[in-house]
């Protein structure tokens, strides 16, 4: 329990490290709010997750995520609950989609495996009031994983 506690702990302390970035302004500040409540109201599931190549999202049916206060994201499907962390940063904008290409959607999990595979600063691509769609292109290889969330009815 108590290492649990610590990687929570140290996770969310490297979550502050990212997200702190001198040269935010006030728009990109107004956004990441807007976001951070939006997805704080309500649960949402994962309809898609492609890691890569393949295809992940069966790994996560059935699963509730809820983006609570102080952080805290917990998944549970009734059985197991797992905790881990996100946040809404702001990056440097790329040319995907200028609206929301400086906005990262952090998530970092440590166990199990499948919901660690969750763990990347996220690229907004696409958001409405029931969907949010993500992109992560990996600093090594240049693969690209995709992640969609839509709220529960």
């Amino acid at each position: 329990m108590k290492k649990a506690i610590y990687s929570v702990m140290s996770a969310a302390l490297m979550l502050s490290a990212i997200s702190c970035n001198s040269d935010d302004d006030s728009s990109s500040t107004t956004s990441t709010t807007e976001i951070s409540n939006a997805v704080a109201a309500g649960a949402w599931r994962v309809t898609y997750f492609m890691d890569s190549d393949a295809d992940e999202t069966t790994h996560f049916t059935g699963y509730n995520f809820t983006f609570g206060s102080n952080n805290v994201l917990t998944a549970t499907n009734g059985t197991n609950t797992y905790t881990g962390i996100w946040n809404v940063s702001t990056e440097d904008p790329t040319d995907d989609n200028p609206s929301l290409a400086d906005i990262d959607f952090d998530i970092i999990f440590n166990a199990p495996v499948d919901f660690t595979d969750l763990t990347e600063d996220w690229e907004i691509i696409e958001r409405t009031a029931t969907k949010l769609r993500l992109k992560h292109v990996s600093g090594g290889d240049g693969s690209v994983d995709y992640l969609t969330f839509e709220k529960n009815a």
